[in-house]
């Protein structure tokens, strides 16, 4: 198994350096290696194209399973192209094979694997075995063309619904020391990920759910905390990250594992995801911080309850600010993300949007420019609208232009206003000199997004 994520081609990643273990593969890993199959992970994160295409080469006519997401496409399909070289059969899963599967096996997959990986693989690979890649009829979750060049899709496979019989990742196949020195080195704390349950039941319409559709099943707490005291005993790291969609759903599943910690006695720094209107009792934020959480990122999105009503968000405004002022009561730092483009968005959303940072005052805001995945009810709402790149191979869904949205420029300026405006606020009273330079500037920027308001992508969709 592979994954095709080479650190050091992305710039904007060798300038961050956060990696992080693919846990999807690592999960599928410990699983197959547990049903008796023979498994090696060949992670790509440290790694070069030449040496996983010596690995291809040196023990031709395997099967290879590559896991897919936005970022990987171009990989996935040279991965491929390489893999059927020397005779292996591909595998293709994750979200964006599982968005695209017509797609990918024009483009060289000889399975594409919807949804959970484990249950489809253990029954896919002898089938694959005995009858070949063309005669996979009945096996639930996977396409793949038939003998007659036809492209079949099998019926969806349930999901695995108790968790916990599931492996611990299967962190061994890999180079973990190399992830935690490397966290380490640039940022004074090696870093370990783990997740504690799948899936998120929200609806916000531009998310995608390709793999865990809606559902939401968690581990039980003890067996989280067992793998926890595994992670730093194993590999040391000085924090870890809890990747799950929404960490703090079940307030009693929260205090419970921050009681069975406290039992341990164990305390360790970490960061996480969550929603504001999941934090909305000040005891949740006090839990974080006894379980060691030093910052919390929120999807804030938007400042406009508008447009995160048109989101299908679920979350009011209000709820977001109180959640990041209860988390720095309690020491937690904040991370916002922001989202500019959403369709129907106007300046009103835009100026509201500021205001609210300036008044929840978060440590950390990042921006992005609204993008349609495929299969989410955003892209159905502007799929009319959208202009898709000539050259599907080396594009991703980020690159879908939607015609009438502003330009690239306007959102530049955008994201100028709100930085200058919001370090004026946060100046105002230390510095006022400084605060009203700042000023200034979010002015000139807003006049610069004004001027440009009328120019738009005009481009007709193909």
């Amino acid at each position: 198994m592979t994954h095709g994520y080479f650190l050091w081609e992305d710039e904007k990643e060798r300038e961050i350096m956060k990696p992080y273990a693919p846990l999807g593969l690592l999960y599928i890993s410990a699983y197959l290696k547990r049903a008796g199959f023979d498994v090696e992970t060949f992670d790509t994160t440290f790694s070069d194209r030449e040496t996983l295409v010596a690995r291809l080469a040196a023990t031709p006519g395997g099967v290879i399973g590559v896991y897919t997401n936005l970022m990987t496409r171009a990989n996935a399909i040279w991965i491929a192209e390489q893999a059927h070289l020397h005779g292996w059969t591909v595998i293709f899963g994750g979200p964006e094979s599982a968005n695209y599967p017509d797609d990918y096996i024009e483009r060289g997959a000889d399975v594409v694997v919807l949804g959970e990986g484990e249950n489809t693989l253990e029954e896919l690979l002898p089938v694959l075995r005995d009858r070949g890649p063309h005669r996979l009829h009945g096996v639930a979750g996977t396409v793949f063309r038939d003998e007659d060049g036809v492209i079949v899709h099998n019926d969806p496979r349930d999901k695995v619904n108790d968790i916990d019989s599931l492996p611990w990742p299967d962190r061994e196949a890999i180079d973990m020391a190399q992830y935690v020195d490397t966290w380490r080195t640039h940022h004074g704390m090696g870093s370990v990920n783990l997740i504690t349950a799948r899936g998120c039941p929200y609806k916000c319409n531009w998310c995608s759910h390709a793999v865990f559709g809606y559902s939401h099943r968690r581990r039980s707490p003890i067996d989280c905390v067992d793998e926890v005291q595994h992670i730093v005993e194993r590999y040391k790291p000085e924090q870890v990250w809890y990747a799950d969609d929404v960490f703090t759903i079940s307030h009693k599943w929260l205090f419970e594992y921050r009681d069975e910690m406290q039992r341990r006695n164990m305390r360790i720094p970490f960061e996480t995801i969550s929603r504001a209107d999941r934090m909305k009792k000040e005891e949740v934020l006090e839990a974080l911080a006894d379980l060691g959480c030093y910052r919390i990122w929120i999807g804030s999105e938007s400042g406009s309850q508008r447009i995160l009503d048109s989101m299908q968000r679920g979350v009011k405004v209000e709820e977001v600010q109180f959640a990041t002022k209860m988390a720095k009561k309690y020491g937690i730092e904040v991370g916002m993300f922001l989202m500019w483009g959403y369709e129907g968005e106007e300046l009103s959303d835009i100026e509201a949007t500021i205001e609210h940072v300036k008044e929840s005052n978060p440590d950390i805001f990042f921006t992005t420019v609204a993008y349609p995945i495929k299969n989410t009810g955003y892209y159905e709402k502007v799929k009319k609208k959208l202009i898709f790149s000539s050259d599907w191979n080396n594009a991703s869904d980020r690159e879908l232009r939607v015609v009438g949205r502003h330009t690239k420029k306007y959102y530049k300026h955008a994201d100028s206003w709100l930085n200058n405006a919001v370090a004026a606020h946060r100046l105002v009273e230390t510095d006022p000199v400084a605060s009203a330079a700042k000023a200034d500037a979010a002015e000139q920027a807003r006049l610069s997004l004004l001027a440009c308001a009328d120019e738009v992508d005009v481009s007709e969709p193909v």
